[in-house]
């Protein structure tokens, strides 16, 4: 269990007034992570994954755990009801569940695109409105929407992905105004590169291998390969974080008396946005290019 780092002095919600937070995700990476750093620091922790048998181990720290699929709306809300049925208005939610949908956008069904943003995005959203009615009432409240930087900037065979993060953090934006007035902070979490098992997860989602003779094919290859070693070697490797990184930058949004509106987590998350924040369109598109061998036809 990760140590708990609350003062008695610390601003912010008090130990005793810490209340519950329902993590979704935490089957492994950031959100056991959340769950367990949550829990060492007073906090009544509902911890919950697609299946509950995937957070026995967080059961077994102390937390209690919750079925939820956040693709599902039976379950957000009968997840959700229990909670507050048990406990009273959620406290801090975060909304951690999700996954990186790879694969080049002429070649991903619609199907994969729609699953995408049910689980990056939608879910998040229904989850927020299920918990806001309390929060509202109470006068408090946290909702962590756990982004990434790859809501701030966008890589070549990924762009499901970034663009479901876009779009949560579009909607944290307004969120953030919408429900400042009753007491209700909102807060985006903006990973960089972490040390976990996302990489591969990621590819494992993607489209089918493009045949042969597909235009994309020898990029789709190339990318499935770079993607992998990009997390594991390499100099962004190096400024590469852990699950455990961001889940203390989670702590530290649930508790600060006044959380800022983003948190970037890992110095490649740092590097990266600022990197795209400087270069104009072209200059970025051709640090892409310079990184990747991106697709050529015969026009090109």
């Amino acid at each position: 269990m990760f140590p708990a780092t609350s003062s008695p002095t610390e601003p912010g919600i008090s130990p005793h007034e810490r209340g519950v937070a329902l993590v979704t995700g935490c089957s492994s990476g950031i959100g056991a992570a959340t769950a367990r750093q949550l829990l060492a620091a007073g906090f009544h922790v509902v911890a919950t994954a697609r299946r509950r048998d995937a957070v026995a181990d967080l059961a077994a720290a102390g937390c209690q755990t919750l079925a939820l699929d956040v693709t599902d709306e039976s379950s957000m809300h009968a997840a959700v009801a229990r909670v507050q049925a048990e406990h009273g208005a959620v406290a801090v939610l975060v909304n951690n569940a999700g996954y990186g949908q790879a694969g080049v956008l002429e070649e991903v069904s619609i199907e994969q695109a729609r699953r995408q943003f049910e689980t990056n995005v939608f879910g998040a959203l229904r989850l927020a409105q299920l918990v806001l009615p309390g929060m509202r009432q109470s006068g408090r409240g946290r909702i962590i929407n756990v982004s990434s930087m790859g809501g701030r900037l966008t890589f070549p065979y990924f762009g499901l992905y970034h663009a479901s993060k876009y779009a949560l953090e579009a909607l944290s934006d307004a969120l953030r105004m919408e429900v400042a007035g009753f007491g209700v902070k909102v807060v985006l979490i903006e990973p960089g590169l972490i040390r976990s098992n996302f990489s591969h997860a990621s590819l494992q989602t993607r489209a089918a291998e493009p045949p042969s003779n597909s235009p994309y094919a020898a990029f789709a290859t190339h990318m499935a390969r770079a993607t992998v070693e990009t997390y594991e070697k390499g100099p962004l490797a190096a400024l590469s974080g852990t699950p455990q990184d961001v889940a203390r930058c989670i702590l530290r949004a649930a508790r600060a008396a006044q959380p800022r509106a983003r948190y970037t987590v890992s110095a490649s998350a740092t590097l990266l946005i600022f990197l795209r924040r400087l270069l104009p369109d072209v200059l970025w598109d051709a640090f892409m290019r310079s990184q990747y061998p991106l697709p050529r036809g015969l026009s090109a």
